[in-house]
């Protein structure tokens, strides 16, 4: 869908004049959501994505001007069109325009285009270069405006996607005045958004039945300003968010209605990434309410779109979203693939919280996995979630720990707990039985119960291990093979396995 974009009159002024009207214009449509028109009123001077602006014959401030609105421009059209390479191409566009801002030393202009270039950052999921780039401008852009508050939530948002929600919060309230007074419409829709976004990972991480009604309120002050904006891609945005929220309370009917809003506004304006972010919405829903099947095949969409767009961090969020449906159909090893995958693409891209989200969630959906494997994904969800303020991501580290430690240890009673963290007497030939115990049963877990295995891992024989198992250590029958006897002329000879296993 194309939207409406004003015609200008430019007929009368010089080529410097233009330019810097056209950027205006261009910036404004791409504030609306219009992204073809802002395009379609910068040809004069740039043509598409992948092509040099014509700065030829401009001021050097008039160039740096052109320069940074391709390079918006690039980043907004390149992630919505799905085009390779687009945030490269943007980085370059903008660096150079800070490069022509820096010859003048206007140290206002630099600031306002590192804003810009760590957003490209941030959509590349490089959060630290972002966060780095944005608390350095935010030094010099000290005026109350439109700029910094840009700033600001790019900020919040960065915090946010590495899971520090508490300093998203306190970015976001602490700045509200500033938000409230500012003219951009758009910008004041987003911040609304954000902070309710915010407010809803709180609430669930803690339980905050308060801060999810702030959120709904939230959510109804966006929708407002992107009405005044007259921007219905965010609006979408919005109405995609408040589906999740709803989902989050159960009402899952409501959710659908709000998810299928927005999923048609994305559809009308031909934005796929958009539609896929949704899917995965709605693929979550789903799962909430068992519809496993249909999870998967919606799930599978909406990675299929993402995998071609650039966009890393959302397609690990819609992998591990479609590795959940597919562990709950019990296909464990395409749902390790999956989940696996998602840790690869995150550490990659060095979203570590993704890969860590995804690390844990592989380790809460599957059972049927080595002890080694598990105990790898949950040394790496430990050390990527470790700074992670969310007391859920907490909670679920720690049931996860508990899981990982049974499989390799085996479940251990809680009586027997309480013993051992007791200060008892111990017997030199009682410890000796423990130990010896705990080793049996780790080369067993190792060898998936194979006794042959176990003994080589051990330095022993089979009928060494067979006979110290069935002699001293009874609890150890069940983690060991059946034992198989042979045909009749060889009776009283045990095997374990099948008559070929070992």
């Amino acid at each position: 869908m194309r939207m409406t974009s004003r015609k200008l009159n430019t007929a009368h002024l010089s080529a410097n004049e233009e330019a810097l009207v056209r950027c205006q214009a261009a910036i404004e449509l791409k504030d609306r959501g219009d992204y073809e028109g802002a395009q379609q009123v910068m040809r004069p001077f740039w043509k598409q994505i992948g092509m040099r602006p014509h700065i030829e014959n401009l001021h050097a401030s008039v160039a740096a001007e052109l320069l940074l609105c391709t390079g918006i421009l690039t980043r907004w059209i390149g992630s919505k069109n799905k085009v390779e390479g687009a945030q490269e191409i943007a980085k370059n566009l903008i660096s150079k325009s800070i490069a022509f801002h820096e010859s003048a030393k206007d140290l206002r202009k630099i600031a306002a285009a590192r804003v810009e270039l760590a957003c490209c950052y941030w959509r590349e999921g490089a959060f630290n270069e972002a966060r780095i780039m944005l608390c350095e401008a935010l030094e010099k852009l000290t005026i109350e405006g439109n700029t910094r508050a840009a700033a600001l939530h790019a900020l919040a948002v960065v915090e946010w996607s590495s899971s520090r929600y508490g300093e998203a919060l306190k970015i976001l309230t602490d700045n509200g005045p500033l938000f409230n007074k500012i003219s951009n419409q758009t910008i004041k829709g987003t911040y609304h958004n954000q902070l309710a976004i915010v407010l809803r990972e709180i609430a669930t991480a803690e339980n905050r039945s308060d801060y999810l009604q702030r959120a709904i309120s939230e959510y109804e002050k966006a929708d407002h300003f992107f009405k005044l904006a007259r921007n219905n891609p965010y609006r979408a945005d919005v109405k995609n968010n408040l589906g999740f929220l709803l989902y989050k309370l159960s009402r899952f009917k409501e959710a659908h209605g709000y998810l299928e809003q927005a999923r048609r506004l994305r559809v009308r304006i031909k934005d796929k990434v958009g539609v896929a972010q949704i899917d995965d919405t709605r693929a979550q829903v789903l799962i909430a309410e068992k519809k496993f099947k249909e999870a998967d095949a919606v799930a599978r969409g909406a990675v299929r779109v993402l995998e071609k767009s650039g966009h890393q961090c959302l397609l690990a969020d819609a992998l591990i979203t479609h590795g959940i449906a597919i562990a709950r159909l019990k296909q464990t090893e395409r749902a390790q693939f999956t989940f696996q995958k998602a840790i690869e693409i995150g550490h990659q891209v060095g979203a570590l919280n993704k890969a860590g989200l995804a690390a844990l969630t592989l380790i809460e959906e599957l059972d049927e996995l080595p002890a080694g494997t598990l105990y790898a994904a949950y040394d790496r969800a430990s050390d990527w979630l470790a700074k992670s303020q969310s007391q859920d991501i907490m909670l679920r580290l720690n049931a996860a720990a508990r899981k990982v430690f049974a499989n390799i240890r085996g479940e251990l009673k809680p009586e027997v707990a309480t013993e051992t963290v007791f200060n008892t007497p111990c017997t030199f030939p009682l410890e000796v039985l423990k130990f010896e115990s705990g080793l049996i049963r780790q080369a067993l877990a190792q060898s998936n119960g194979s006794v042959t295995h176990a003994a080589h891992l051990l330095g022993m024989t089979y009928q060494g291990l067979a006979y110290v198992i069935g002699s001293r250590h009874h609890d150890l029958l069940t983690a060991r093979s059946p034992i198989h006897r042979r045909a009749q002329k060889h009776k009283g000879v045990e095997v374990e396995g099948s008559p070929q296993s070992d």
